[in-house]
C-alpha cells in the first residue's frame, strides 16, 4: 500500500439535501452520505476534495489523517 492510498478524510453532513439541486443530492449520495448528522470517511484524493468543494455548504470535513 503506498502513502497516498492510505490517507483518509472524514466528512459529515450538516445540513439536508431538501431544496438543492439534483447534482448536489447525486453528490451527497456519491460521498456516502445521506442523513444529517452522519459521518463518512472516505479517500482523499482530488475527486473527493472536488465534490467536498462543490458542496461545502452541506458538509464539513472533521478532520484529516494519515495513515
Amino acid at each position: 500500500m503506498t502513502a497516498a492510498a492510505a490517507k483518509t478524510i472524514r466528512i459529515r453532513q450538516t445540513r439536508s439535501g431538501i431544496g438543492y439541486e439534483r447534482t448536489q443530492k447525486a453528490t451527497l449520495k456519491a460521498l456516502g452520505l445521506g442523513k444529517v448528522g452522519r459521518v463518512r470517511e472516505v479517500a482523499d484524493n482530488e475527486q473527493v476534495r472536488g465534490m467536498i468543494k462543490k458542496i461545502p455548504h452541506l458538509v464539513s470535513v472533521v478532520d484529516a489523517e494519515q495513515g
